[in-house]
């Protein structure tokens, strides 16, 4: 059965930094997203990355600060949040497309909440 269980949100001050973690059961996927939303708010891309290539993509609202990457041992992605902002506060999820194609996802997580105070 197909897990993919995210760790690592919390509470955190302006400026500061979060990893969030990814662990995927079961099997590899072609690629991974991170999604967040916020309250009142559409869920929106953060970012992605292809499995095996490794390559990577991200919204404009979170480039230069969010790195997204991967642990081919531990079947983890991770998404490493840096420069921290109040409007980055939102529920992030982990999903994962069994065919990579850009906007399909298979699986979601459960979803860790980000809370950034100013």
């Amino acid at each position: 059965q197909v897990q993919l269980v995210e760790s690592g949100g919390g509470l955190v001050q302006a400026g500061g930094s979060l990893r969030l973690s990814c662990a995927a059961s079961g099997r590899t996927f072609s690629s991974y997203g991170w999604f967040r939303q916020a309250p009142g708010k559409e869920r929106e891309f953060v970012a992605r990355i292809r499995w095996s290539a490794g390559s990577t993509t991200y919204a404009n609202s979170v480039k230069g600060r969010f790195t997204i990457s991967r642990d081919n041992a531990k079947n983890t992605v991770y998404l490493q949040m840096n420069s921290l902002k109040p409007e980055d506060t939102a529920v992030y999820y982990c999903a994962a497309s069994k065919t990579g194609v850009i906007g399909q996802y298979d699986y979601w997580g459960q979803g860790t909440q980000v809370t950034v105070s100013s």
